[in-house]
C-alpha cells in the first residue's frame, strides 16, 4: 500500500501564489504517474496536471501557463506551483499516484485552496 499526504494549501488573494506538496510513503517502488486533481464546491473532481516518472508533464487547458507540476523521485514527492491564482482555482486539491502496469489510482486526503477576489 502507498500513502499520499498533501500539504501547502491555504487562502490567498487573486493573483497570489501557493505551492502544494504531496509526499508518498509505504510501498512506493514502481510509481509511474503522479498528478493533481481538484474539486470545487458542488462540482465534480477534475484533472489538473500529471507528471510521469521520467518528467513528462500534461496540463488541463484552464491551468496552462499558471500552474507547474514537478517531482522529486528520490523523495517520492510531487509538487504543484500555483501562480496567478484566480477565484475559480478554489477547491480541494488531491494528489494521486499510479503504478506501472496498473490502472488503480491512489489518492491523498486533499488540501484546501481558497482564492479570494
Amino acid at each position: 500500500q502507498v500513502q499520499l499526504v498533501e500539504s501547502g494549501g491555504g487562502s490567498v488573494q487573486a493573483g497570489g501564489s501557493l505551492r502544494l506538496s504531496c509526499a508518498a510513503s509505504g510501498s512506493t517502488f514502481g510509481i509511474n504517474l503522479m498528478g493533481w486533481y481538484r474539486q470545487a464546491p458542488g462540482k465534480e473532481r477534475e484533472w489538473v496536471a500529471t507528471i510521469s516518472r521520467g518528467g513528462t508533464t500534461n496540463y488541463a487547458d484552464s491551468v496552462k501557463g499558471r500552474l507547474t507540476i514537478s517531482r522529486d523521485n528520490a523523495k517520492n514527492t510531487v509538487y504543484l506551483q500555483m501562480n496567478s491564482l484566480k477565484p475559480e482555482d478554489t477547491g480541494v486539491y488531491y494528489c494521486n499516484a499510479v503504478f506501472f502496469g496498473s490502472a488503480v489510482y491512489y489518492w491523498g486526503q486533499g488540501t484546501q485552496v481558497t482564492v479570494s477576489s
